[in-house]
Parts: C-alpha cells; structure tokens; sequence
C-alpha cells in the first residue's frame, strides 16, 4: 500500500463526513475485531483506538484520522480481502499503524483501561484465553 493511499483514507474529513465514518464503525467494529484479533498483532490498541475515536473529548482532527482507518478496518471492500489466512489484514495494520504514527500518543490511559475491559470480556464470551 503506497502512501498516496494511506494519507487519502487518514483525511481527517468534514464534520459530517466524521459523522457518517462514526455510525458506520460503530456498528461493524465489534464483528470486525472478532474475526481480526487472531490476525492483528495489536488488537489492544486498535480497540483503544475505537474508543479514543468515539471519546467527544477527543481533539477533531485526531477523531477524523482514527475514524477513517477504523472505517476502513471494518469496512469490507479494501485493497486485499480480509478472508485471506495471515495477510488478509495486512493492508488494515498498514493504514492503523499509520494513524497511530500520525496521532503519536493521544490515545489515553482510560482508552487504554476500557480496551482491556473489553477484551477481557470478549475473551470471557468466547472462552478463549489471552495469549
């Protein structure tokens, strides 16, 4: 993935443009992340990352950038198919490592706490054990 792309899909957006990426992340993140934590070496922070995003104390422009990759993490078209085994995600972490890189620390140690609240919820639902 070039970095035409990625700085494309990281656009922080218009207000209502954030809006629209919000609803449609909070809706499919959960299912998404599901089948992804196997795959996405850092699931923790992603989640974090849902959760710094969907923050109203969250800076705007940091808001927009997470918005736009989680939005194209649970979005189902993108630049390789998410069922392929091992690089299915590959393209996800590339724009989420990204977005981490150009938000650099503001994601907070509460995004951080209900993250891994989540997590261990989810790990409980499923009855699968952290790694």
């Amino acid at each position: 993935m070039d970095d035409v792309k990625i700085g494309e899909i990281l656009l922080p957006g218009e207000e209502s443009e954030q809006e629209a990426r919000a609803s449609k992340v909070r809706r499919r993140f959960w299912p998404t992340m599901k089948r992804a934590m196997r795959q996405v070496p850092f699931s923790r922070d992603v989640v974090a990352a849902y959760y710094c995003a969907m923050d109203p104390t969250t800076p705007m422009r940091t808001r927009g950038i997470l918005l736009g990759a989680l939005a194209y993490f649970v979005l189902p078209f993108d630049f390789v198919p998410d069922v392929f085994a091992l690089v299915g995600f590959s393209d996800d972490i590339a724009v989420l490592t990204a977005a981490f890189a150009a938000i650099s620390g503001q994601i907070k140690e509460d995004h951080y706490l209900r993250a891994d609240d989540a997590l261990k919820d989810e790990l409980a639902e499923t009855g699968k054990t952290a790694r």
